[in-house]
């Protein structure tokens, strides 16, 4: 499973703040504020997605992506999508800012390169975007990500990044050898199948409203514990070894989103190494939920 990400729940939690994100630095790397027409009827606040430092290759490649990409709205209330022209062959991603299951595959397009459209798509606003018909055409799980290339669409983050590593395999977020590959999945399929399911909104909406942030916090916690003592025997600089992989790819979100449910992260000093590592890295910095077109503006970093 990639994870289940179908709606966002305890608004009032703020996000934690993208490291490396200065007030009052950016302001020569923010792209334009993309509006609606007027009169249409879906006007959310949106800004171009923020270019990171170009301090290699890929950032580079990166922030000429940020500047190539043109937003797109998904229209809540009219049930159609926009139809702006695209480029040809560009990957269209459908995402949430604040989906951990989508930052997954925002950081593995970052770190790959690869030149994409992004359609937000409010998890929350109207209901929940995701459960118009024109989006269930895309997703019948009605779920973000969804990621549109090479002529399909391909929903869950894992199985996302699995194809982009089959079909553009640099850098490589699995290793070559089969146990440390094997333990790439394993951590990731813990966050991705293990954790993160069990503190979304289809599962705390079935509990009284008082009770979600214990049950989500209760989730988080029993995750942790398994994972920090794995990572006793895989981790190096990051999950496994010393060079990001798609452990790595599912661990950054997650401990955003224990921090969002206000989980005590002292007990897990190697997630939280790990997850400060991460966090210097440009991939993980352009794509953070602070960071994205949908980001509300007192969000924003």
């Amino acid at each position: 499973m990639g994870g289940r990400e179908d709606g966002d729940r305890l608004t009032e939690l703020q996000l934690p703040a993208a490291p490396g994100a200065r007030d009052g630095e950016e302001a020569g790397r923010r792209g334009g504020a993309s509006q609606r027409p007027q009169g249409s009827p879906f006007q959310p606040d949106l800004a171009s997605p923020r270019r990171g430092p170009t301090s290699n290759s890929w950032g580079s490649h990166w922030a000429a992506v940020v500047r190539g990409s043109r937003e797109r709205t998904f229209l809540a209330g009219r049930g159609d999508l926009p139809k702006c022209e695209m480029q040809a062959g560009k990957p269209i991603l459908y995402s949430y800012f604040r989906s951990s299951c989508s930052w997954r595959v925002r950081i593995a397009l970052a770190l790959k390169g690869i030149d994409y459209e992004i359609i937000p798509i409010n998890l929350i606003k109207d209901g929940g975007q995701q459960f118009s018909k024109e989006f269930q055409a895309v997703n019948p799980m009605k779920q973000v990500p969804a990621l549109k290339i090479d002529g399909v669409t391909i929903g869950q983050s894992l199985a996302i990044i699995e194809y982009l590593e089959e079909t553009r395999p640099t850098p490589p977020l699995l290793p070559q050898d089969p146990k440390k590959r094997a333990s790439v999945r394993m951590i990731s399929d813990l966050i991705a199948s293990g954790i993160q399911p069990l503190q979304n909104l289809s599962v705390l909406k079935q509990v009284e409203e008082e009770n979600q942030l214990p049950v989500a916090q209760k989730a988080i916690i029993s995750g942790f514990d398994a994972l920090e003592q794995i990572l006793q025997s895989t981790a190096g600089k990051y999950c496994v070894g010393d060079q990001v992989s798609m452990a790595d790819l599912c661990l950054a979100p997650q401990v955003a989103n224990a921090e969002r449910f206000k989980v005590d992260l002292a007990p897990y000093p190697i997630i939280s190494r790990i997850n400060k590592a991460l966090l210097a890295l440009e991939a993980f910095q352009v794509s953070h939920p602070r960071r994205q077109p949908d980001t509300p503006a007192e969000l924003r970093a």
